[in-house]
């Protein structure tokens, strides 16, 4: 069984994005920064996703390989049309916003992708507000069942995520 540690990890990432996103600094290299931190919150929410499933990740940075992946295998994820539209734009940030000292992520599609990846985010329940589906007290209650005792008493942040792992079995 997988755990929570990725989706934490992509949340931190994400925030980590947002809070140099919002720096009123003119220096392009944050928008790099940014642009990184977010190629890495969907990285490892695909990961995460596919460990769910039991399928052994492989050591990539390709967002189109690990969507592909996904799909292929079943795991519990919402795929947004955007997140695979730009699966290939978010994969060239991994490494030229870190490497490449005359690559400049455009602030516009920046932007764009903060917006887009807070709605991924939203629609898989990786926040830290209980996701709908778990207000319903028996859909809760049924979820924590399946947890071992050392993990029923856990975040909203984590129900959420484990509601990805075990959503199947809820159904």
């Amino acid at each position: 069984m997988c755990d929570v540690r990725l989706f934490r990890s992509a949340r931190m990432d994400y925030e980590t994005a947002e809070m140099l996103w919002k720096t009123s600094w003119e220096d392009e290299m944050i928008l790099n920064n940014a642009a990184y931190h977010l190629q890495q919150a969907v990285e490892k929410v695909l990961k995460g996703a596919l460990e769910c499933v039991g399928v052994t990740v492989p050591n990539t940075h390709k967002i189109t390989k690990l969507i592909s992946m996904v799909i292929n295998n079943g795991a519990n994820l919402v795929i947004t049309e955007w997140i695979d539209e730009h699966s290939e734009m978010l994969s060239e940030w991994e490494a030229e916003s870190r490497y490449n000292m005359d690559f400049l992520v455009e602030k516009r599609k920046l932007d764009r992708a903060m917006e887009e990846i807070r709605e991924f985010f939203r629609k898989n329940g990786i926040r830290k507000e209980l996701r709908e589906e778990l207000r319903d007290g028996g859909k809760r209650e049924m979820l924590l069942s399946y947890l071992p005792e050392a993990q029923r008493t856990c975040s909203d942040f984590e129900l959420n995520c484990y509601y990805i792992m075990f959503q199947k079995k809820l159904e």
